[in-house]
């Protein structure tokens, strides 16, 4: 693997994984565009609430579909308002009058798209698996909080490596859980935590929103290509016994801008607004988003690149992985 950053957007093998697109409940009966390693795709959903995504272009004269309208379930191009149904097949030309028989080449291709934790995931290619599955969304006793989506200007390689990392904590998050806390990690070694997600265990004293230092056992994981999640069971303050889980997501839009969302499981506060709960995580991810979108170009994924040291071991076996999982666009090619 070439010591510069990888070029994402080239990627064959990353278009055969899974990226969060959009919040589910923002596809609805009006078209919506987003944008996954460069290329445009539209969402809607038919008259059952079926989910479909298509690229974001008509077979005709490449208008974006995404500014045309849903009508009976189908998507209707702005353009000479040829009408695709939720299969992608084109099921009406106004220019050729009722009744006419349509070549398939009228028709579209439908990606593969999943919703899952008031999610909408999608996957560019053919997928080779499915997205990770937290078993807290499956749990009766846990909340779920979706935090809504944002754009950082960002690569998504410099996204997951920040979120790999402990070390950063009382610096860049002196101002919610960093302060105080000792910048010394102790060493820890990587490890499978699941099926899902690869990973570390450590405990780290922190400050919840309240400023109370509490004792927290944690694990932080990726799945590849761009996930992570963090675990989090509380051993000490008002919160001893609960437990909750922050799922981040980082899909790269293109080379040098990434969409970012995040979830949240807790077993506790059901009673507080979901708001209140999540300004708190929104003020962290703030501060790293501030310190990110300083760092230009995406991450080289050589580890001889950069230095690490110690405390950055999680981040060094996300990058050998994934370079890997590239390594399957240099076997194609040869």
């Amino acid at each position: 693997m070439s010591s510069e950053a990888v070029k994402l957007c080239k990627s064959r093998a990353l278009r055969s994984e899974w990226y969060v697109v959009a919040d589910a409940a923002d596809v609805a009966d009006v078209p919506v565009t987003v944008k996954v390693l460069g290329v445009s795709f539209v969402l809607w959903r038919d008259l059952e609430g079926k989910l479909i995504a298509v690229f974001d272009r008509c077979p005709h004269r490449h208008a974006p579909l995404s500014g045309g309208v849903v009508r009976d379930g189908c998507l209707v191009c702005p353009y000479h308002f040829w009408k695709f149904d939720a299969e992608g097949t084109c099921v009406n030309v106004p220019s050729l009058g009722a009744g006419a028989r349509l070549p398939a080449s009228t028709s579209l291709a439908v990606m593969q798209v999943r919703e899952l934790y008031g999610l909408v995931w999608l996957c560019p290619g053919v997928p080779t698996g499915e997205p990770p599955r937290i078993v807290e969304d499956d749990d009766a006793s846990f909340r779920r909080i979706n935090a809504g989506k944002e754009v950082w200007k960002v690569a998504a390689t410099r996204m997951i490596d920040n979120f790999c990392d402990v070390a950063h904590f009382p610096f860049v998050h002196a101002g919610t859980i960093g302060d105080g806390v000792d910048p010394v990690v102790a060493p820890f070694n990587v490890v499978q935590l699941d099926a899902e997600f690869v990973g570390y265990e450590y405990t780290v004293d922190v400050l919840d929103e309240a400023g109370e230092t509490i004792r927290q056992r944690m694990s932080t994981g990726f799945h590849l290509p761009f996930t992570i999640r963090s675990n989090t069971h509380y051993e000490s303050g008002s919160r001893e016994g609960d437990d909750r889980v922050l799922l981040l997501c980082a899909t790269p839009i293109d080379e040098a801008n990434s969409l970012f969302t995040f979830v949240v499981w807790r077993n506790h506060d059901h009673d507080v607004p979901a708001e209140d709960l999540l300004a708190f995580d929104r003020a962290i991810g703030a501060e790293d988003k501030l310190m990110l979108e300083q760092i230009e170009g995406g991450l080289p994924l050589d580890n001889s690149a950069t230095v690490s040291v110690r405390s950055d071991r999680l981040s060094v076996e996300w990058r050998r992985r994934l370079a890997g999982l590239l390594d399957a666009d240099r076997v194609r090619d040869t």
